[in-house]
This record gives structure tokens, C-alpha cells and sequence, in this order.
């Protein structure tokens, strides 16, 4: 049983994966909870409703709307990004994501929450130099593999500049998310892929992460002692074959078993820019998602692990089961 604060806690970013999971979850205690949302309510995940969420529409880049959002707030989940690899998308992704948590961070600080987790990326961390990738592992900009990761750098920056005015923070670096919510967006898009049948694999690797894990994560980390640090949240390394297959295998498909080569990509990722050039839509495939599809990426969860003793990461091939089923029953239905 999560124990309770029985204080004011907000949640920015609610309505998106993460946040729902989050919801959820501090709907089972007796905390007040606020909900930030930018444009309507969801409905995806049950318990959403409960009488101890207040629904709250907030921009975290609008000034007056974010200290409407911060009265009376306690503690502080900040969940919303934008996650976009589109080069149209950079200056919206740039303001929300860097400009947005300096917003809250500010906000944090002059109201004086007791404490922030804030949601930033493995993709923030540096490059592998032959091992597992840790926290310790620092980031490069000029090596940075794509202007999403530049954004979730520079939003951290900005929360360690909070922690050295004074803010109790604790930073959080999931991995690839996977989890229930609307499969036309994020992550969760991949389950759509493997529904319908993508043929084509590349021998990439990174790592991945059930959404339950990583809200709970963040709760036990609010309620812990533990500040001014950043974890990486990840339970499996694994090849994008071998979780696409496993998802292939719960929702009845047919598995990807065509090996994309790398020059393959490059030319998709052109013909999908021609297209959004086009058509103004934004591009499925771009060169940063083409190329970062061949990298093998393995990361280094211990630090989580050895904070946080009684906590385990459930297995991938339960998670996947569980997720996919749920996929399953909304086409269904």
C-alpha cells in the first residue's frame, strides 16, 4: 500500500502515458491530487476519474494559468514534454520542454514545494564508450544524437540549477516506456506497428520499461529521503527484434523478419521528409529515428536498484502481455 502524504501534489503532463500511470496510482492514496492538462481530459486508463483528481487546464509555458496551478501545492511530478524528432516540431519541443520546466522549477522555488521529481530521458546521458551507460556517463552536445535528447539535457540543467538554489529535486532517466494510453502517439505507437504487421527489424538494441515501473519509481522516490540525484529507470536491454517479436507473438501477428540495412533507412527517412514537405504533415520517419534504430544502446539500472532495495522491475514478457492485451480489447470492443 503507498503510503500517503495527505497533501496537495501536482502532476504536469497528466493526460499524457506516464502521467495517466501516475494518476492511478496516487488515486489509491488519500493525497489531493492536481491534473495539468493543455487541451482535454483523457479517458485511456481507469481511475483517472477518481474524486481526488482536479482536473486542471494549464499550459506550463502560460505564467498566470502555472501559479493558478501551483496554489496550495505541495509536491511537484513534472511529466510534460514533448517527445518529437520532427524538425518542425523543434521550436514548440524546445519551448516546452526547456522553458516549461524552467517555469516549474522557478514555481517550485518560490513556493516553496517540498520536493520535484522531474521526468527527464536516458537520451539525456552520454554516449557508450564500450560499457553500460550510467548516470556518470556525460552528455555532448555536439555528439548528441538528436534535439529531443538536446531538450531533455537542457531541461535537467535547468532543474539542477534549482537544486543549487535550493530545491529538494531528484531527477528520473526512463527508458523506452511501454505502457497503455493512445497507441497514435509516443511509444506506445510501437504496439501499432506490430499490429499491423511492419515487416522490416534492424539490429538495434536499447532499453525498455513498464510504465507501472516507472510511476511507481517516482512515487517511492517522493516519499524517500533520497534528493539531488538522478537515476536511470530501466528493467531489460534488449533488441528492437526481439520486443517486437514478443509483442507480435500477444496480439496474434506475424513478427518483423525483414532486416532493414542501414542504407535502407536513409532512404525512407528522405522519402518520409519529401512527403511531410508535401503533404504538412509530420514526418513518421526521421533521419534521427532512422539512424538511431542501428545503434545498440545498454544501460546500467544498479543505482536505481541499489537505492531502492525492495523494489523489482516486472518482467518484460508480463508487461508486454498485459499491455498488448489491453490494445487488443480496445480494438475489440
Amino acid at each position: 500500500m503507498l503510503t500517503s502524504f495527505a497533501n496537495m501534489i501536482l502532476v504536469t503532463g497528466a493526460s499524457g502515458l506516464l502521467g495517466l500511470q501516475l494518476l492511478k496510482q496516487l488515486s489509491q492514496t488519500s493525497n489531493r491530487i492536481r491534473a495539468l492538462y493543455r487541451n482535454q481530459i483523457p479517458s485511456f486508463l481507469d481511475g483517472t476519474q477518481s474524486d481526488n483528481i482536479e482536473w486542471f487546464q494549464a499550459d506550463v509555458l502560460d505564467i498566470p494559468q502555472l501559479e493558478a496551478a501551483f496554489a496550495d501545492i505541495n509536491y511537484v511530478y513534472h511529466c510534460a514534454a514533448i517527445v518529437s524528432y520532427d524538425s518542425q516540431m523543434l521550436e514548440t519541443m524546445m519551448n516546452i520542454n526547456v522553458e516549461g520546466t524552467t517555469n516549474v522549477v522557478n514555481f517550485c522555488l518560490d513556493k516553496h514545494v517540498i520536493k520535484l521529481i522531474h521526468t527527464s530521458s536516458i537520451s539525456s546521458l552520454g554516449k557508450s564508450d564500450g560499457n553500460l551507460i550510467s548516470e556518470k556517463n556525460e552528455f555532448d552536445e555536439k555528439e548528441a544524437a538528436s534535439n529531443y535528447a538536446k531538450s531533455k539535457f537542457e531541461s535537467e540543467m535547468e532543474v539542477w540549477r534549482g537544486i543549487a538554489e535550493g530545491l529538494n529535486a531528484v531527477i528520473v532517466n526512463p527508458s523506452i516506456i511501454l505502457g497503455e494510453a493512445d497507441w497514435h502517439k509516443s511509444s506506445s505507437n510501437l504496439f501499432k506497428i506490430v499490429h499491423d504487421e511492419f515487416p522490416y527489424y534492424t539490429q538495434g538494441a536499447s532499453a525498455w520499461v513498464d510504465v507501472e515501473d516507472v510511476a511507481n519509481v517516482m512515487i517511492l522516490l517522493m516519499q524517500s529521503n533520497i534528493s539531488n540525484e538522478r537515476f536511470i529507470v530501466s528493467g531489460f536491454n534488449e533488441s528492437f527484434k526481439n520486443v517486437f517479436s514478443l509483442i507480435a507473438s500477444c496480439m496474434h501477428k506475424k513478427p518483423p523478419s525483414i532486416l532493414a540495412k542501414p542504407w535502407m533507412s536513409e532512404i525512407v527517412w528522405r522519402l518520409s521528409y519529401l512527403k511531410s514537405k508535401i503533404t504538412g504533415s509530420i514526418a513518421t520517419i526521421t533521419k534521427e529515428t532512422a539512424r538511431s534504430a542501428h545503434q545498440v544502446a545498454q544501460y546500467d539500472n544498479r543505482k536505481l536498484l541499489d537505492a531502492l532495495t525492495f523494489f523489482q522491475y516486472q518482467p518484460l514478457e508480463k508487461s508486454i502481455a498485459r499491455i498488448a492485451k489491453y490494445y487488443m480489447s480496445k480494438i475489440q470492443s
